[in-house]
C-alpha cells in the first residue's frame, strides 16, 4: 500500500476480505454539481452501491493525504466547498500531496489511487476527452492517457457530450483501451443514449464485462477499459436540446476567457442553467445507473476470483 493513502476501516476490510468495491470520483461533488445536490447524490451514489452488495470508495485528498473512503463529514466539506479543494490529475498528484492541500480527483486522479489501493473498478459520469476545436487547442484530457496506463475499469455514460466524440472514440482505439458497450451498440452520450458512432464490442451482463476484463489483465495488457453505460430512457434527455444548449456555451468561452481546467465545469454549469436544470437531473441519473452496474461488474469479478 502506497504510503500516501489512507483506506477507510470499511474500505480495508472490504479489500482484505476480498468484498467488491466500486472506486467514486471527488470532483463530481466539487466542481460537477451545485451545493446542496451535489452531497445528495454524493450520499445516494454510495448508498446505491452498498445496496448492490459492493461496498463504496470515494476518493480524496486532504490535506496532503490520498482518502480512499470518505467519512460523510469529509463528503460534505468537498460538497459545501469549505476545503476549497483544487481539481487534481496525474499532473498535479506530487504538488498537492507535497504542499499537503486539498484536491478533488478527476476520473484520471481517482483511477491512479484507486489502484493503488487494489481497486479495479471505478462508476462515474462521464470521462473526459478530446475537446472540440482541439486541433487548433490541443486540448485533450489526462482522462486518455490514463486509461491507457492504468488498470481500472471505468463504469460511465460515455464520454461528456460537451466533447468531440468520434475523435475521442479514435483516441482510444488508438492507445488501445477497450470500450464496451453495455447493452448497446453505439457509444452513448451522456444525456443521451446515442451517438451514431458504432462501437466494436457489447456486453449484455456484468459477468461479460468481468470475463472481458480479466482475460484483459491476465494476459499482462496493461491499461483500463471503458465500459459504456448508457442513460436510462426516461432520463434521457433529445440531442437536439442538448447540442443547442453546448453550442450556446461553446460560444461564451472565449470572450469570458474561460481556459484549462475551468472549462468543463463551466459548460456543465451552464448548460444545467441552459436547460432549466434537466441537464443536471439528467447527470444525476446517469451517475446512480452507472454507480449500480460497476457495484455489479466489481461483484462478477469478485467471484470468478473465488
Amino acid at each position: 500500500m502506497n504510503r500516501y493513502l489512507d483506506v477507510s476501516e470499511e474500505v480495508a476490510v472490504a479489500l482484505k476480505t476480498d468484498m467488491p468495491v466500486v472506486a467514486l470520483e471527488s470532483t463530481i461533488i466539487s466542481h460537477g454539481m451545485p451545493w446542496p445536490r451535489n452531497l445528495e447524490t454524493a450520499l445516494a451514489v454510495e448508498q446505491a452501491v452498498r445496496e448492490e452488495g459492493a461496498v463504496p470508495a470515494t476518493i480524496a485528498i486532504i490535506r496532503g493525504r490520498i482518502k480512499i473512503g470518505l467519512t460523510r463529514e469529509e463528503l460534505q466539506a468537498f460538497a459545501d466547498g469549505s476545503l476549497h479543494p483544487i481539481k487534481v490529475s496525474r499532473r498535479d498528484l506530487p504538488a498537492v500531496i507535497a504542499r499537503q492541500e486539498n484536491g478533488a480527483t478527476t476520473v484520471a486522479g481517482t483511477m491512479i489511487a484507486a489502484a493503488m489501493a487494489g481497486i479495479r473498478v471505478f462508476a462515474t459520469g462521464g470521462i473526459g476527452g478530446v475537446h472540440r476545436g482541439a486541433e487548433h487547442s490541443w486540448d485533450v484530457s489526462a482522462d486518455l492517457e490514463e486509461l491507457a496506463m492504468t488498470s481500472v475499469a471505468v463504469v460511465c455514460a460515455g464520454a461528456k457530450a460537451i466533447l468531440d466524440l468520434p475523435k475521442t472514440t479514435e483516441y482510444l482505439e488508438t492507445r488501445g483501451v477497450p470500450v464496451i458497450g453495455y447493452g448497446t451498440d453505439e457509444l452513448p452520450a451522456f444525456y443521451s443514449r446515442e451517438s451514431g458512432i458504432a462501437l466494436s464490442l457489447r456486453a449484455d451482463t456484468p459477468e461479460a464485462v468481468a470475463r472481458m476484463l480479466a482475460a484483459k489483465w491476465n494476459l499482462g495488457l496493461a491499461g483500463g477499459a471503458v465500459i459504456a453505460n448508457p442513460i436510462p430512457n426516461e432520463q434521457a434527455m433529445p440531442g437536439e436540446i442538448i447540442e443547442k444548449a453546448i453550442s450556446t456555451a461553446l460560444a461564451e468561452l472565449a470572450p469570458r476567457n474561460i481556459q484549462g481546467a475551468a472549462v468543463t465545469p463551466y459548460l456543465l454549469a451552464r448548460v444545467a442553467e441552459l436547460t432549466g436544470g434537466d441537464s443536471l437531473d439528467s447527470n444525476i441519473a446517469l451517475v446512480m445507473n452507472n454507480a449500480r452496474l460497476a457495484a455489479r461488474i466489481a461483484a462478477a469479478l469478485t467471484a470468478m476470483e473465488d
